[in-house]
């Protein structure tokens, strides 16, 4: 089954690199990414048009490349968690969780027990159309799946202690933008009380030896979150 370049690379102290696909989707767009250097590709289906059709044609695709495939899901439901996981993805983002319960219930649909309550899904493209043993397929579809929390929210950050300590979450993904919104300064990511909400996010996912996660826009931004170790950057929302 295909590796997960994502935790292969933090497992090296790497720092993996991404990209997010919002609007296109297309046969070549597996090896474009792998060309152009990427580790894992989040497909947005918050504020993308991406169908679950659209999400299996393109792990399929990303399968022949080492890039990861990640989707974001529109919210923390668990149709929505293992659907994609079900057609082939190696991860899940969730946005805007707020608290530990739903960092729980994000667990609980991205992994087979013990470690979650996942239907079982096996035999189909999860598993490259094998059969095999269903006790060596659960552990490895465990280890292998990354489950992504993005904090978005003043309460994200206020419960961003609880969210990291959950058991099955890898990585807090700082979602600058909605941060701003939600926190009344919008695109003012050199406001002083912004800044600090992200260095609490990241000080958070140090302490407990998690990757923190940002998006950027520009290179200034890149400067400015490399400062405060940042330990996994996604390269913009370009729309390839």
């Amino acid at each position: 089954m295909k590796p997960n370049r994502f935790k292969q690379l933090l497992a090296q102290s790497k720092m993996p690199v991404g990209h997010m696909l919002i609007e296109f989707s297309s046969r070549g767009m597996a090896q474009i990414l792998e060309v152009a250097g990427v580790d894992f590709a989040v497909i947005d289906m918050e504020h993308g048009s991406f169908t679950i059709g659209d999400v299996a044609d393109m792990a399929a695709w990303l399968k022949a490349t080492p890039v990861a495939p990640f989707v974001r899901i529109p919210q923390v439901q668990y149709h929505f968690v293992a659907r994609v996981l079900d057609a082939g993805v190696l991860g899940v983002v969730a946005p805007n969780v707020q608290n530990s319960a739903e960092a729980r219930a994000l667990v609980d649909a991205a992994k087979y027990p013990p470690l979650g309550k996942r239907g079982f899904c096996f035999g189909g493209t999860t598993s490259d159309f094998r059969f095999g043993d269903p006790n060596e397929y659960i552990q490895y579809s465990n280890e292998n799946t990354t489950v992504i929390c993005m904090i978005e929210s003043p309460q994200g950050v206020d419960n961003v202690e609880g969210i990291a300590t959950t058991p099955g979450v890898d990585a807090l993904w700082v979602g600058h933008w909605d941060l701003a919104q939600y926190m009344g300064i919008p695109g003012q990511f050199h406001n002083e009380e912004f800044l600090y909400a992200v260095e609490r996010v990241i000080e958070t996912a140090r302490k407990h030896d998690l990757p923190a996660i940002i998006q950027l826009g520009d290179m200034t931004q890149l400067q400015q979150f490399l400062e405060i170790e940042c330990s996994n950057i996604q390269n913009g929302q370009a729309i390839l």
